[in-house]
């Protein structure tokens, strides 16, 4: 019997900086865990605000499509900003990936993984 759970993992997307997966398959939804504006090999990006939402959603867009979706099925996003005051930036950018507007939660989070200073995750329909 096959699991209904199924791991995601696509060279093209960040490598996992712990034991998870780069998304996961499961009752016809992604869940695609937190991305953060890195290259495929891990390394960070330094920019600006605007130069990493891109790479953030660039991330996500290629991890969605190695499990079958797409941005355009994302339901649900939820963003960390290291400083909230970065959201208007990150937002003119986000809008350009996410016309049809998904439900989102924006939080400020003290201490971000691998000290990046934006994380986003989302929820997709496979």
């Amino acid at each position: 019997m096959s699991s209904p759970i199924t791991p995601i993992f696509t060279k093209d997307g960040v490598p996992p900086i712990g034991p998870y997966s780069q998304a996961v398959k499961a009752q016809g939804l992604v869940w695609v865990s937190g991305q953060m504006a890195a290259n495929s090999k891990g390394e960070l990006i330094v920019g600006t605000v605007t130069e990493k939402a891109h790479h953030i959603c660039n991330n996500a867009k290629v991890v969605l499509e190695a499990a079958g979706s797409g941005l355009e099925k994302v339901v649900k996003v939820t963003i960390f900003f290291a400083d909230l005051d970065d959201f208007g930036e990150f937002n003119q950018v986000y809008a350009e990936y996410f016309p049809h507007k998904p439900a989102r939660s924006s939080l400020e989070a003290r201490r971000l993984p691998a000290g990046v200073t934006l994380e986003m995750e989302l929820v997709a329909l496979a």
